[in-house]
């Protein structure tokens, strides 16, 4: 047993003398892994997020994207921003002491794990740049029957920090067709999540949703609450919040603006180790506070099939339903798009 570990030793410190010799530093370069084959890769982790692990190489012009679970050591001096699966999250270095046997090491503790414990990975000195991702799509549908002609976009942007995340969802749907009004509907949401121990988390957010279809010319909802993950592994998360929210909106056959207190109730699912696909769901329910036997739903599903570079097919299915909408306005909307995206990590 130790004299492989002494020959897998030799073998990093051998590939770190060919690095050092090569067009990039062995100090460019800092972080080695050794797989559950065998081989061993020396280069830069850039990020692990998903079960994914992103690592820069000085002998190729693209980015590694290796399943964490096909890693056996790491052996590292650079600090990440390490989060585990049961909410712990740390500052540190990382160091294998045998084969998924992992040791933490930070400015004023040492934590044993192991590898599949480990959720998320980022450098902790990394730029805002490196920090950022985003995704952007586009769909369009046409018919020559009754001259339909819709459009469909999305885009959604987040930003990672040593104890928080925030981000920016938006979608809008534009459609016309011969003898039916036009149809435009256009959402979005600006999240703020504060990490807290154990997996606990405080989610603050501001929703707008504008729905021809329901009526509604401006819906604002700013909300604050508490929420915890239940599931949160390389293969899925899976979260609730609750809390209260502050509702204002207007409707087309109204002058002024309504306002509301609610409270609400929510969850989150994500499924990405499915292959190329990742299924996002999330559902919240407002009943009203002020406005007692009102309540209101949002749901929606969003399923990703991955493409080389980058691209990807997005399926999606959003839902909003009101208890009591303004007169002549539906109790519900659905919308179901296809599109064609880029993401940007």
């Amino acid at each position: 047993m130790n004299g492989m570990i002494y020959y897998k030793q030799f073998l990093i410190l051998f590939f770190l003398v060919l690095t050092a010799f090569g067009p990039v530093s062995a100090k460019s370069y800092p972080d080695s892994l050794i797989f559950t084959n065998g081989n061993i890769m020396v280069g830069e982790i850039k990020e692990m997020t998903k079960g994914v692990l992103t690592v820069k190489t000085a002998y190729s012009d693209k980015d590694f994207r290796i399943d964490w679970k096909h890693v056996s050591e790491v052996y590292s001096n650079t600090y990440f921003l390490i989060t585990l699966h049961d909410g712990g999250r740390y500052n540190g270095k990382l160091e294998s002491v045998s084969s998924q046997a992992l040791l933490i090491i930070t400015n004023t503790e040492t934590i044993q794990t192991y590898l599949d414990a480990v959720v998320f990975l980022k450098p902790v000195n990394a730029n805002f740049w490196s920090r950022l991702s985003a995704t952007v799509d586009v769909g369009f549908n046409l018919a020559k029957s009754n001259n339909l002609r819709q459009l469909n976009t999305a885009a959604s942007f987040t930003y990672w920090a040593d104890r928080w995340l925030a981000g920016l969802q938006t979608s809008s749907l534009f459609s016309r067709q011969t003898d039916v009004e036009p149809t435009k509907r256009t959402s979005g949401s600006l999240n703020f999540n504060y990490f807290l121990p154990k997996d606990w988390y405080i989610p603050v957010a501001v929703d707008f949703l504008s729905n021809s279809e329901q009526q509604l010319d401006i819906r604002i909802n700013g909300k604050v609450g508490y929420g915890k993950y239940v599931i949160h592994t390389n293969r899925a998360y899976w979260g609730f919040s609750g809390g209260i929210a502050y509702n204002n909106e207007k409707f087309y056959n109204e002058d002024h603006h309504q306002n509301s207190i609610e409270g609400y109730l929510g969850s989150e699912l994500n499924l990405f180790d499915t292959g190329d696909l990742n299924l996002l769901t999330k559902i919240n329910a407002y009943p009203s506070f002020t406005d007692w036997g009102r309540w209101r739903m949002d749901f929606s599903i969003d399923t990703k099939y991955d493409l080389p570079l980058e691209f990807y097919i997005k399926f999606s299915n959003t839902i909003n339903f009101d208890s009591r909408p303004t007169e002549g306005a539906s109790k519900s909307d659905y919308v179901f798009t296809l599109g064609f995206g880029w993401e940007w990590n």
